[in-house]
């Protein structure tokens, strides 16, 4: 998935090395392409679940009422508006993401729906955050990091900014470890999702670059490696649905 280590002046787009300056610039392109249509994205990728996954994965996050909470990648706005009651009318969720139209879509889709305090909405970029230091009770990101350019540095950050004894989460597409799943996995990744992408929303090359960056991303135990690397503590996975995504958590100490 990660076999290949880029030139230390270049990283991944997809299966393609690219100057790290540039890959901001593409992955931004994509988001800016799919935002219309992010949700339809990840029921192509995922094949629906995705939804059932970030249920679990909001449902066992470390928080309580009136905690702060900030969803990095934060999009749509899936992951806040299902950690907004959790943390009750005291509670704040910040929705970061580098992505403006990313963002745009969330903000008004919390309009939409009527959920309009308790939020609030920054567009910043993951490997350097402004949030001080020991500002949040919860960190999470779901199905950003492998878009993002500096991994460690982004870990770094979210532990940074967590308060001491705070609880950062990671959800995000990983390998899967059913050997009689793989290939069944691929075709529908390389074969059939740009094809639905270029039905559903007129763009193929972004959900095939999107498939790409999932097999670049670094594995479960890679990933908790970099976790425990980054300062994180008690760090652990939990796979989910064969390891087609997991649940990376750490504390800060």
């Amino acid at each position: 998935m990660s076999e290949q280590t880029p030139k230390p002046d270049t990283t991944h787009f997809g299966f393609r090395d690219v100057p790290k300056g540039e890959k901001r610039k593409l992955v931004g392109e994509v988001f800016s392409s799919v935002a219309g249509s992010y949700d339809l994205m990840n029921d192509l990728m995922s094949l629906g679940i995705h939804r059932v996954w970030k249920r679990y994965f909001t449902a066992t996050a470390q928080v309580r009422r009136g905690d702060r909470v900030l969803d990095l990648a934060g999009g749509t706005g899936d992951i806040a508006a299902l950690l907004r009651d959790r943390v009750g009318d005291s509670g704040t969720i910040v929705l970061g993401d580098i992505n403006r139209e990313m963002l745009r879509v969330g903000r008004d889709r919390m309009t939409d729906q009527g959920r309009i305090s308790g939020f609030e909405y920054v567009q910043c970029n993951a490997e350097s955050l402004p949030f001080p230091d020991a500002s949040f009770d919860l960190v999470t990101i779901a199905f950003g990091l492998r878009n993002v350019t500096d991994k460690d540095a982004a870990l770094r950050e979210m532990l940074r900014v967590l308060k001491v004894g705070g609880q950062a989460r990671v959800l995000e597409f990983s390998e899967v470890k059913a050997d009689w799943f793989k290939p069944i996995y691929d075709f529908h990744s390389f074969n059939v999702l740009p094809k639905l992408g270029k039905l559903f929303a007129n763009d193929s090359e972004s959900y095939r670059y999107l498939a790409e960056s999932i097999r670049k991303h670094p594995p479960q135990d890679e990933l908790k490696q970099m976790m425990v690397e980054a300062g994180f503590a008690r760090v652990d996975y939990k796979n989910l649905s064969a390891g087609i995504c997991a649940i990376h958590t750490g504390y800060k100490v």
